[in-house]
């Protein structure tokens, strides 16, 4: 979009949040850089540029605005629409790839070279992977900076960086004030944390956002021990590279509130990002609900209730393992089945508010499974066996890298894989917004109610018109059901 000068240019005049993250205004007299929502007096045309990245500003010459601070801004949707290289590249680094395993591991993890990988971002992005990770890093420091207590030589090390040299000057560059000058900044305006070793922050979205189905979802499916709805807020445990956390998710009218306990603040970036994608967070909302108010049967379901993210999954293997655990069951016994997984093979952790025992296990904890100590029916077992033996030994991969119609492929190929299975993990665990489940219960309930054709075949050919949203027309269908997941617990 940033090549588009006029709409650009109007974007900033009407100060229209809903480009945040779209593309950046940097201002050639004041060598700054803003959202196109900035509340400051715009400034004249022949002073604007645009870029399509933080990162394409800071390499630049640019520095972060500290009215509109552009680096909190939501992330593009165009990384959730997308499954090409770049799209998925996008997702690694968000995820902290670059820091843990540098340009190498990403290439890798793509199939491609690091040359290629440079030359696209850089293409579509205006920066490189090194640049992109900077612009990351200098964001998580920032947030530890303001949010903990933390030493700023261990702030450093725990947002990525390599020495507190770089560090130093990286903050400086990009916002324009020194490590401590941040700190100090925060506590006048008494960003601290109450409680010691939590860090408090505020996941932005685009208006509107919907709470009652991506909570109440969360909240309906919670697997005990994992996951809890308490005083108004979804709480669960994170896996997560250097050690785990534990989260607390609460809807706002302008943003989440975010409370992240983890063992080693080298873990925050990435659990950022896990967060912001289990809430679909970087969606566009006004181009999903305006593609489905174009269907007269779909309309009245979208002016009930606009702004409806698809819930999603804070790792992929998790999820994979508790779809098929509640394959042709009621939500109630999908919950046992993986509770007593969680219990039997989960690591233990403490939580200092209590009601979270445990880490859901991983593949590799699962692999020697005994299928006669599963209460599931002879065939689910083999099912699962084989399932998570694929995702032990690396063969079958459902990450955020993961391409939708290869996952899709290797998983129709698992003994007892359907459609059902396989559309909702590409759904909620790869983050395909065209995911569609004419099969689901549901969905063929919803579709009798509203006139719509009943069998999944012509139901698919009727949902052509609403593509590539198909996954988001489906959380308005199953608001035609009065189930708990579309209600905010009371």
């Amino acid at each position: 979009m940033h090549t588009d000068t006029e709409r650009c240019v109007r974007a900033v005049q009407s100060k229209d949040a809903r480009f945040d993250g779209w593309f950046y205004t940097a201002v050639l007299t004041t060598r700054i850089y803003c959202r196109p929502s900035c509340p400051v007096v715009p400034p004249k045309v022949r002073n604007m540029t645009f870029y399509p990245s933080a990162a394409a500003c800071q390499q630049a010459g640019f520095r972060a605005c500290k009215r509109c601070r552009p680096d909190t801004s939501p992330g593009s949707p165009e990384w959730n629409a997308r499954a090409d290289s770049v799209a998925r590249a996008m997702r690694l680094i968000r995820d902290g790839v670059v820091d843990r395993e540098g340009v190498p591991g990403l290439a890798s993890r793509l199939g491609y070279s690091a040359r290629q990988i440079e030359r696209q971002l850089l293409a579509e992005l205006g920066a490189g992977p090194l640049a992109l990770a900077r612009a990351q890093r200098a964001q998580t420091a920032r947030l530890l900076i303001e949010t903990t207590t933390l030493p700023l030589a261990e702030v450093a090390f725990a947002a990525g960086f390599s020495s507190v040299r770089t560090f130093n000057e990286t903050v400086r560059e990009v916002f324009a004030l020194a490590p401590g000058e941040l700190r100090t900044r925060a506590a006048r305006g008494a960003l601290a944390p109450a409680t010691p070793g939590v860090i408090a922050l505020r996941l932005p979205y685009r208006a509107p956002l919907n709470p009652s189905n991506l909570f109440g979802h969360l909240a309906a499916t919670a697997v005990p021990g994992i996951e809890e709805w308490r005083d108004g807020a979804y709480r669960r445990t994170l896996t997560l590279p250097y050690g785990h956390g534990i989260v607390a998710l609460t809807p706002q009218p302008d943003h989440i509130a975010c409370r992240l306990s983890l063992t080693d603040p080298r873990d925050l970036t990435q659990a950022i990002s896990r967060c912001r994608w289990l809430l679909d967070l970087d969606a566009d909302p006004v181009a999903v609900d305006s593609q489905l108010r174009t269907d007269p049967l779909l309309a009245p379901l979208v002016d009930a209730g606009p702004g409806r993210r698809v819930p999603r999954t804070v790792d992929g293997a998790e999820f994979a393992v508790r779809a098929v655990l509640g394959q042709q069951v009621s939500t109630a016994a999908a919950r046992t089945h993986a509770a007593r997984l969680v219990t039997a093979h989960g690591v233990p952790v403490e939580d200092p508010e209590g009601g979270l025992t445990h880490l859901f296990p991983v593949p590799q904890a699962l692999a020697g499974l005994d299928p006669e100590s599963l209460a599931l029916p002879r065939t689910r077992r083999t099912t699962l066996t084989t399932l998570v033996a694929a995702l032990a030994d690396g063969t079958l991969r459902l990450g955020t890298d993961t391409e939708w119609e290869r996952a899709r492929a290797e998983l129709s190929a698992l003994p007892g894989f359907g459609p059902w299975t396989v559309e909702v993990i590409a759904m909620r665990a790869l983050g395909d917004p065209d995911a569609f489940l004419p099969t689901d219960l549901g969905i063929r309930r919803a579709a009798e109610r509203l006139g719509l054709p009943a069998t999944p075949a012509a139901l698919t050919a009727r949902a052509a018109d609403w593509r590539p949203w198909r996954a988001y027309a489906v959380q308005y269908l199953w608001t035609v059901d009065d189930h708990p997941i579309n209600h905010l617990p009371a």
